[in-house]
């Protein structure tokens, strides 16, 4: 049995009753082409057991999302649905719309910073293919950007994100430094070929006591020139680029960055992200590593499954490695141009088998559960409301005097104010929440 709002009474499997506020959902699958096909994904295996949909092995499975946005609503599952299998979408409301009815389950202090609505938006990915270079827009850039362009710009909300390695996960992640950046300049011709000597030697007379701003202005020119770049010269000039590095193996190893950069080159032949990427950190996750960005920092995630956190926004600014709609000029712009290697976030024990990351947003912490067979730990209770995804094993959530049975795939909205207490009935259960930020509840 999957995950239902089911509490069971004086031991007795028979006596079901519906849990008060605690909900099992349903939630959307984002076929994007980068995503892992079929059952390799573990978005596919989790939706497959959430939804009860069987999986296309020709098809990517790329987002599962979980929250209230509009462009993947989750639903709720309707009492008269529990125990009896998977129903279809006839039977359920959209979470958004029963929170809205239900405002008590988001806590007062949520409601009065953002409404009757999840402030954050949950996901867990499974990436083979590199997605784009891309950034998240402020909120003031993302309320001009919705008003001026709605079908591009869904929401008014900016999107500080946060990504939580499950397996090994890599990512490219802000710029390097300015160190490395002269080197990059100095060892990559094809650059300089693009952009021009003039925009590109101004790299090499700045230095760090120049101060911040003098630096940013130069990264920014040589960038936006780089990225602005005619689509014909870029294929040449990343073609020349590409048989230099492969003659270049004849006599030498490639570093770690150039060997990823033939790799973006196979998926995206010609594409001005391939040489940008040169540009910025090459970042490798552990599982259990986390790295997150705030809104304005450049970057795009190469393959891996992780879990995803950030507020409840689907706003991108693309301009590389996509045959999405571009949109360099805003892109090139809005970056910070902020420059050396992400703080990468290892958590903080909460409990003997809770990991907590929390990173510096309002709207979202995640925790990260990995429970033993016949052990028990517990999620104190909050102010506001949590998603829960089981990815792996079986265990019970008990709230008071009520059990929830939990299996893999299942995925519950858990109300303000419950302690959730777990304990795990397979080898192992591994879980995830998320909820709004315990750092936001201790401000006045």
């Amino acid at each position: 049995m999957g995950a239902d709002a089911i509490q069971t009474n004086g031991g007795d499997p028979a006596k079901l009753t519906v849990v008060e506020g605690i909900k099992r959902l349903r939630c959307a699958v984002k076929n994007y082409e980068w995503g892992k096909l079929g059952h390799d994904s573990l978005v596919a295996r989790l939706h497959e057991a959430n939804s009860g949909n069987r999986v296309d092995p020709a098809v990517p499975h790329a987002e599962l999302w979980m929250g209230t946005h509009e462009s993947g609503p989750s639903h709720v599952v309707k009492e008269e649905e529990l125990g009896s299998g998977h129903g279809g979408s006839e039977c359920m409301v959209t979470l958004k719309s029963w929170v809205s009815d239900n405002p008590d389950v988001l806590g007062s202090r949520a409601v009065d910073k953002w409404g009757c609505d999840l402030p954050f938006l949950f996901k867990l990915l499974s990436v083979t293919k590199a997605l784009s270079i891309q950034a998240h827009p402020n909120r003031a850039l993302a309320e001009k950007l919705h008003r001026e362009e709605p079908l591009l710009y869904r929401d008014a909300n900016h999107k500080p994100e946060i990504a939580l390695a499950i397996t090994p996960f890599q990512a490219l992640c802000g710029f390097v430094s300015l160190k490395e950046l002269k080197e990059v300049i100095a060892n990559v011709p094809e650059i300089t070929e693009l952009v021009g000597s003039k925009a590109a030697d101004q790299i090499f007379t700045v230095n760090e006591k120049d101060g911040d701003e003098s630096i940013k202005s130069v990264v920014r020119l040589i960038f936006t020139q780089l990225m602005s770049a005619s689509n014909n010269e870029t294929k040449r000039v990343i073609s020349e680029m590409k048989m230099r590095l492969i003659t270049e193996t004849n006599h030498r190893e490639l570093s770690e960055k150039e060997k990823l950069i033939l790799e973006l080159e196979k998926q995206y032949p010609g594409d001005v992200g391939v040489i940008s990427a040169f540009f910025f950190n090459y970042v490798k996750l552990n599982p259990g590593e986390a790295l997150y960005l705030d809104a304005d920092e450049p970057h795009a995630y190469i393959s891996g499954d992780c879990v995803e956190c950030m507020a409840a926004s689907d706003n991108v600014v693309r301009a590389g490695l996509t045959p999405k709609h571009r949109d360099v000029q805003t892109l090139c712009s809005m970056l910070t141009y902020k420059l050396g290697y992400p703080e990468i976030l290892k958590g903080f024990p909460l409990t003997p088998y809770i990991t907590r990351y929390l990173p510096p947003f309002d709207e979202f912490e995640v925790d990260h559960c990995d429970l033993p067979t016949g052990k028990s730990t517990i999620f104190p209770a909050i102010p506001g409301p949590s998603v829960y995804l089981v990815i792996e094993g079986t265990g019970k959530l008990q709230t008071g005097s009520s059990q929830l049975l939990v299996n893999r795939g299942d995925v519950l909205f858990v109300p303000a104010h419950n302690e959730i207490q777990v304990t795990g009935e397979s080898d192992v259960i591994k879980l995830y929440r998320a909820g709004v930020s315990s750092r936001f509840f201790q401000t006045l």
